[in-house]
């Protein structure tokens, strides 16, 4: 018999449709913030008017804006993000931009919680795997403060308590996870997302797509999520096409937000598979973005993973328009149509680096917990070499 547990997120509100400017208002309000750090991307801060336009209904309470964000989340960048948190005496924090912006704001939160204050003291806060590739959670504190979020990527860290963060001596990439550290609001508003460049709009539209797609998969799928996966993947991969044709279609771009919304209902709640798992060693170790390592990743992963989903397979295909067939084959050719990378040699990684990803791959939870088992490496050098 069916059974399970589904975990609710401290997530109080999304705002859809509305401009971003009035939602951060409301917000603050609610909240009596009168201490407001914002947290945002170099490029939105210095080369566009988009962050000072949204929070200039805040005037004065707003006491800094932290623009230092790193890709892949370094804990350099997060330690500093903290000290300017603490130095401020933040009581809200408002992130403006992607999974990057979103992920360092959330692991900063666990460095206030647990007093982290130097880049060796991360090692205790993390999530770690144990020999049979169990996920030991560490009990965090929970932060001062909260954030809200006004996403301008399809990456969907808005949507979840877990975050991504590398440690530059190891390679490795760590997830941190604790109940308040992901958003207690989400704003999406499409007019933000304008200035974001059209293939990271659209990689990390693909990657909302691996999130439902390993959902469906999942060794411990669960109805909800099931449900708000398929449909998800219904809009996304149309809307994605859409955005492509007409880069300032606001309704196109408002659907692909609605759909990132559903699809990304699972993370954190249920287990993923190795095109998450392996995509996060080829972040770290080869500098790919999320979104594309989904690219280049997910179709492969799906026939390894063939016959120990095809249940869920069928109604991928369904989803995606075609209940005939391959869901694979379907998911390259949405992938191709947008312009994306296909291949791991597209995107400059070589064959003499598969032993490396395949030995730093099984220490990842979402590796060891794929449908089809993989526990040698040479199980994850099949996949490597069917996505090469």
């Amino acid at each position: 018999m069916l059974h399970g547990t589904f975990r609710y997120l401290a997530l109080e509100r999304v705002h859809y449709g509305k401009p971003a400017r009035q939602a951060i208002v409301e917000e603050a309000d609610a909240r009596r913030a009168g201490r407001v750090v914002v947290v945002t991307s170099r490029t939105l801060n210095r080369s566009t008017s988009m962050v000072s336009d949204a929070m200039a209904g805040l005037g004065s309470r707003v006491v800094h804006v932290f623009d230092h964000c790193v890709e892949h989340t370094p804990r350099e960048s997060v330690l500093e993000l903290a000290g300017v948190l603490r130095d401020s005496h933040a009581d809200l924090v408002v992130t403006i931009g992607g999974g990057t912006a979103i992920d360092t704001v959330k692991v900063a939160l666990v460095c206030l919680a647990e007093n982290v204050r130097s880049v060796e003291a991360f090692d205790r806060c993390h999530v770690k795997v144990d020999a049979e590739g169990r996920r030991i959670v560490p009990d965090l504190a929970a932060p001062p403060c909260r954030q809200i979020a006004v996403p301008t990527t399809l990456s969907a860290a808005e949507f979840s308590d877990l975050a991504g963060c590398t440690d530059l001596r190891s390679g490795q990439k760590h997830h941190y996870t604790a109940g308040l550290i992901g958003p207690a609001a989400v704003i999406l508003d499409p007019a933000m997302t304008l200035h974001t460049p059209d293939s990271l709009w659209l990689s990390t539209g693909i990657r909302a797509l691996d999130h439902a797609v390993e959902s469906l998969c999942s060794i411990e799928p669960q109805p909800l999520i099931d449900a708000t996966s398929l449909r998800g993947v219904e809009l996304l991969a149309p809307g994605l096409l859409r955005s492509k044709a007409a880069p300032d279609d606001l309704a196109a771009r408002l659907d692909c937000q609605l759909a990132v919304w559903l699809a990304s209902t699972g993370i954190n709640r249920v287990p993923y598979g190795a095109s998450h798992g392996i995509g996060h060693v080829l972040g770290a170790l080869a500098g790919v973005p999320h979104g594309i390592t989904s690219c280049v990743l997910l179709p492969a992963v799906l026939r390894y993973n063939r016959e120990a989903t095809e249940a869920a397979q069928r109604q991928l295909a369904r989803a995606l328009g075609d209940a005939n067939a391959d869901p694979a084959a379907l998911l390259s050719g949405l992938i191709t149509a947008l312009g994306l990378p296909t291949r791991l040699r597209d995107v400059n990684v070589s064959r003499d680096q598969f032993h490396d990803i395949a030995a730093r791959a099984l220490q990842n939870p979402w590796v060891r917990s794929n449908p089809r088992p993989v526990g040698r490496p040479e199980q994850v050098m099949e996949i490597l070499e069917a996505a090469w």
